[in-house]
């Protein structure tokens, strides 16, 4: 799951830009020169990995609930639940910081892109695809119980598994495609020009999983992740947490920035996952 936090704080200092000038977008014409050359801007692969304020948002605390719900055998959404309350501010959208405020504890039928951007932990942890499709639905329909959040769950704890144990890149792409039917055949140079900030499940899982498809390392997912220019730093927590099961190494200084944003606590949560599941970095 390190990979996914690895990504959420690398992508955390564009998100809200990216937010920001889609919604400008929205209300100027996408021709206007000033905010095309803005937008233009923000689809780069060669920026400063930790140029700017990177900190870890929801993305990464919604990934440490369910990796401590799945090592202490605890119910999903309580300990989601639980996380949010502890760490809020964090990035959380509207309807989800409702659903944390509320003490209940049903579920509001989202499709967004939260139920994937935490799922990572269950691609690690369990032995059969069977049983990850299984977990990953548990943990997305605690909130996320709309037929295409629960598919991005499972789409990428899918994709996490198979990277894990071996399967090709080729092998993975027409599992997701065939299962979840997806759209993976494009490459981000086709996809980065036109696309815009979407924070569904259908509308971002996708793309995240290209990046990973189109990447040579670890790093290279992330950067092509964030530089879709869209929800940055979901996309990339999605990309980095395949992109962990399938290179297997995250490079150092990345981890050490990780382990100091994160701080003792949150870090010692993330050491004895990778231990007790024998996950490499």
């Amino acid at each position: 799951m390190l990979g996914a936090i690895a990504g959420d704080i690398i992508g955390s200092m564009r998100e809200k830009r990216n937010h920001v000038l889609y919604r400008l977008g929205k209300m100027v014409p996408f021709t206007d020169n000033a905010l095309k050359r803005e937008i233009d801007h923000t689809k780069r692969e060669d920026f400063e990995l930790f140029g700017g304020y990177n900190n870890f948002t929801d993305d990464s605390v919604m990934t440490l609930a369910v990796a401590d719900a799945i090592m202490n055998h605890k119910p999903y959404g309580k300990t989601i639940k639980d996380y949010g309350r502890r760490f809020p501010n964090r990035g959380y959208g509207g309807r989800f910081r409702k659903w944390l405020k509320s003490d209940d504890m049903e579920a509001y039928n989202s499709y967004g892109n939260g139920s994937a951007m935490r799922v990572s932990p269950v691609g690690f942890a369990f032995d059969t695809l069977e049983e990850v499709l299984a977990e990953a639905k548990a943990s997305a329909e605690v909130t996320h119980n709309h037929p295409q959040g629960v598919e991005g769950a499972q789409a990428v704890a899918a994709a996490v598994f198979m990277a894990r144990t071996g399967e090709s890149k080729e092998a993975i792409r027409d599992y997701l495609s065939e299962t979840f039917e997806y759209p993976l055949a494009d490459t981000i140079e086709d996809i980065r020009p036109t696309y815009k900030f979407d924070a569904t499940c259908e509308g971002s899982v996708p793309e995240s999983i290209i990046a990973f498809l189109d990447s040579n390392d670890f790093e290279h997912a992330v950067r092509l992740a964030v530089s879709l220019g869209g929800d940055a730093d979901t996309q990339a927590a999605i990309a980095g947490s395949i992109a962990q099961a399938y290179y297997k190494q995250i490079p150092a200084n990345i981890v050490d920035r990780c382990k100091a944003v994160l701080g003792t606590e949150l870090w010692q949560l993330v050491e004895d996952f990778q231990e007790a599941y024998k996950v490499k970095y």
